[in-house]
Formats: structure tokens, C-alpha cells, sequence
């Protein structure tokens, strides 16, 4: 018998004053045209910090300690699969934001916290609004 397997997600609330750093999703084939925010994959065998470094690096071009970056929350989110999401905050960087994957990504923004676009992906406004209330754990698109 296998065990169930669940993916497992680092997003960077990059803050500047009262502002995030959206990216544009752009050709990926998921929720292109919307903005998220610097994410990735854990690839295995290293800590939630770690790959959040790492992600910060290969899409913004900036270097974060990983003293520099913060829990933020935990989201278990369902939609065509299971997935637990980390977000990371983090205010302290070295190094010019640069987008470093122009194939994926055609923007990079900073929008105020509490104007975020309209197409902003749901989940990520979800874990944003509950960044700013301090809601450090939450369970997204389970259907009750």
C-alpha cells in the first residue's frame, strides 16, 4: 500500500513599506495573466527557508538570509490536487529585483497590501489578507 503524497509550495511576501511584490503569471499554462507572488517546489531534502532562498534567487535575482525570512502562515489548499503552501515573508534583501524568468512571468510589480489587483490569483489574496490579520493557518477550496 502507498502513502498519500501531498505537494508542498513556498510563496515570498517580499514587503517594501505597505507593499508585496506581485509577478504576472505569463505562459505557464496555469492562471497566466494573474498575479501571484515569488513561488516555487521544495525539491526534496532541503528546509522551507532554504528553498524559499533559492526561489527568491531564480525568479527575482535577489539574495535573502534565511534569518531574513519569516513564517507567515501555512495554507492546506485543495484544488485539483492537495497541496501545503508556506508563505514566507521577508523585508530584508541584497541585490536589484530583476525578473529572471521572462518565459514564465511577464511583470513584476509592488501594489499596496490592501489594493491588490483584481486578478490576483484567489488563493494568494486569501494568504495575503489573512498575512495582514495575522491568521497564521488556513484550509482554502475544500467544499463544505
Amino acid at each position: 500500500m502507498s502513502r498519500f503524497k501531498m505537494v508542498v509550495a513556498v510563496h515570498l511576501f517580499l514587503i517594501k513599506e505597505d507593499h508585496v511584490l506581485l509577478l504576472r503569471r505569463y505562459n505557464t499554462g496555469y492562471e497566466d495573466g494573474k498575479y501571484s507572488v515569488v513561488a516555487g517546489h521544495l525539491d526534496g531534502d532541503e528546509r522551507v527557508k532554504e528553498a524559499m532562498a533559492r526561489e527568491a534567487k531564480e525568479e527575482a535575482g535577489i539574495t535573502i538570509e534565511e534569518k531574513d525570512l519569516h513564517i507567515a502562515g501555512v495554507m492546506h489548499r485543495k484544488a485539483n490536487d492537495e497541496r501545503i503552501d508556506f508563505f514566507v515573508s521577508s523585508d530584508t534583501w541584497q541585490g536589484e529585483i530583476e525578473n529572471m524568468e521572462p518565459e514564465k512571468c511577464d511583470e513584476l510589480a509592488w501594489f499596496a497590501l490592501d489594493q491588490l489587483p483584481e486578478n490576483t490569483i484567489d488563493y494568494v489574496q486569501k494568504a495575503l489578507a489573512n498575512f495582514r490579520s495575522d491568521t497564521w493557518f488556513d484550509s482554502y477550496g475544500w467544499k463544505d
